[in-house]
């Protein structure tokens, strides 16, 4: 048990309001699951889950909870991250969702009652006073792309706090010290070898997406893959650091280091990305047919971003507006407050509107809730907005070019084919080009082996914060992790990814035994959406530490087991009857009737 000081012991106890009660016992619960020995005082905080097309109406019911005894607020210096919408050009972005602008309203002025500093960005990096510390004290981001960045190139270090966590951290002024704050924790575990030449920071994308996609079950990586990536130039430039780091964080890198793998490296795996790789990756991005719209700046665009857009443009004349058949794709283009003041002054922005664009602040491309009436189909130049834009969120196909590509596609000068379909990404899709089908196999034969995981049992750990419990149900089981934000749908609880073993299965009602979540750091707001509508998991089950599924559970008194004395995701198989029970200590689970044709 930790040893509180004072003032956290009056947290705990309520003396500072609920909110900061309801931080400090989240806080106790990570640091016990991690095996944490004591708090640290952190020196900044960064918050995601803003738009409500990403947090939803977990986000906003549980804000409101905080802010309705927000006693003092927030004890670190904490900005947020990106919201759905630039409320000043709101009509400019033609967003049709009911209530959408009020309901974005609510949250900001939710996490402004709090204390927080909203900037609505998703660059905190680039934000003057958001970076520089004046200790070594670590700090507590979430947003997975600054996470990334921040690791690896500003000298800081974070965990890869949810939502939830680093709001838990920012009510309290600390974090438990554990993970990637500890310097042994940050080394590679994976080596990564490219053999082609990047250039583009779109290349650098692709690659960064590319290295979180190999998931392999066996491997075995508490704090998400950590790649040391050879054969990169020796110096890399913002944008192309900002590129590669932010799509490594779809899949959950936390850091990652440009230098070669050395060859006595503690690596999990070792895999290399040449031509072949880089061409194919392409091909499969590509535009299939007409687009709808261009987006530019996911994460926002910096003002190296802004101004190869501006210099792109230079004599060129795009729309804003919605095109008639035919015509070329209206341009958005996202970018920070911060970066657009700077560009209107360095007149970046106005070269920018003169061509005709329409140029955002506060918002991202990923978290807008586009008017499916006239998107169809968009082009972006980022594997980060490809990634969520296509997913669950907006279930829009979404193709990958290079920014001189997408600025030639804005224009009218690059004419994409019109008799191929475009792409579309449905629930039911199991494969990727280029991938074999999934069959799955009705009746199959069952070994004497396979017979004797009818004794199953295993013994794990629980939540400092839950006492004892017993549940019984039918378990859903993948040994892949579960990207919770755009892939699992809010209103059933279905897993919506398209190459996810579990993908078309259901969590309502399940008991969920998985390794850990990953993608993006809203994922706790997710849980809670899906308890609040009564199609979240009945309990869940980790075997590795997890701070994107505690929060929810901690929060909510959802069942919660980790850190197993046996590999429950291969012990188990989905259909399968299972128990989970609690005394004390020890949290047991065991099979209780084997699936029909397990």
């Amino acid at each position: 048990m930790i040893e509180l000081n004072d003032e956290q012991r009056a947290m705990l106890a309520g003396e500072q309001g609920r909110a900061r009660q309801m931080g400090m016992r989240l806080l106790l619960d990570l640091a016990a699951m991690a095996g944490a020995a004591r708090l640290v005082p952190i020196g900044s905080a960064h918050l995601s889950g803003v738009s409500p097309l990403t947090g939803g109406l977990g986000l906003r019911l549980f804000l409101a909870r905080l802010a309705a005894d927000p006693g003092q607020g927030i004890a670190a210096p904490t900005t947020l991250n990106s919201a759905g919408c630039d409320e000043k050009q709101f009509a400019a972005m033609r967003i049709a969702e009911p209530d959408f602008l009020d309901h974005h309203r609510e949250i900001i002025e939710l996490y402004a009652r709090l204390g927080v500093r909203t900037i609505q960005s998703c660059v905190p990096y680039e934000w003057e006073g958001v970076v520089a510390a004046e200790s070594d004290a670590p700090v507590a981001w979430a947003e997975s792309n600054a996470i990334c960045f921040a690791n690896s190139y500003c000298g800081l270090r974070t965990n890869r706090e949810s939502g939830l966590s680093a709001l838990a951290c920012a009510l309290t002024g600390y974090a438990p010290d554990y993970g990637l704050l500890d310097e042994a924790a940050r080394r590679p575990n994976l080596a990564v070898t490219v053999t082609t030449p990047l250039d583009d920071p779109t290349d650098f994308s692709v690659l960064g997406d590319w290295i979180g996609k190999q998931r392999r079950p066996g491997w075995r990586m508490p704090y998400g893959p950590i790649p040391a990536i050879g054969g990169l130039p020796d110096e890399l430039s913002h944008e192309q650091r900002k590129a590669l780091s932010a799509a490594a964080a779809n899949y959950g890198c936390p850091l990652l280091y440009t230098k070669a793998p050395t060859d006595d490296g503690d690596y999990q795996d070792r895999l290399a990305f040449g031509p072949v790789e880089l061409a194919r990756r392409y091909e499969e991005l590509r535009p299939r047919g007409p687009v709808s719209l261009v987006v530019l700046g996911c994460p926002q665009a910096s003002l190296g971003e802004l101004a190869a857009i501006a210099r792109l443009l230079r004599d060129r004349r795009v729309s804003a507006n919605p095109a008639a058949p035919g015509d070329p794709p209206p341009l958005w283009v996202f970018t920070s407050a911060a970066a657009k003041a700077i560009a209107e002054r360095n007149g970046l922005a106005g070269a920018i509107r003169d061509a005709g664009a329409l140029l955002l602040e506060n918002t991202c491309p990923e978290v807008v809730p586009y008017d499916q009436t006239w998107v169809h189909s968009v082009l972006t130049n980022s594997m980060k907005a490809e990634h969520y834009i296509k997913s669950g969120l907006n279930g829009i196909a979404t193709a990958v070019m290079r920014l001189a590509d997408c600025i030639a596609v804005a224009t009218g000068e690059l004419r994409l084919a019109e008799s191929e379909p475009v792409a579309t990404v449905t629930a039911s899709a199991t494969t990727r080009p280029g991938q074999a089908a999934v069959v799955p196999i009705a009746m199959p034969i069952v070994s004497a082996a396979e017979m004797d995981r009818a004794a199953f049992v295993s013994h794990g750990q629980g939540l400092l914060s839950q006492g004892d419990f017993t549940i019984e149900g039918e378990a859903l089981v993948t040994d892949t992790p579960i990207t919770f934000l755009g892939y699992v749908n809010r209103l059933t609880g279905v897993i919506e990814e398209e190459d996810h073993p579990a993908n078309g299965q259901s969590l309502a009602g399940k008991i969920a035994i998985f390794p850990r979540g990953t993608g993006s750091s809203v994922a706790p707001y997710v849980l809670l959406e899906l308890h609040y509508r009564g199609v979240g998991p009945i309990a869940i089950v980790n075997s590795e530490i997890d701070q994107q599924t505690v929060p929810a559970c901690s929060l909510e008194g959802i069942p919660y087991a980790h850190s197993f004395d046996s590999d429950v995701t291969r012990g188990l198989r989905s259909g399968d009857r299972v128990r989970l029970t609690r005394r004390g200590a020890v949290v047991t689970l065991e099979l209780v009737e084997v699936e029909p044709y397990g």
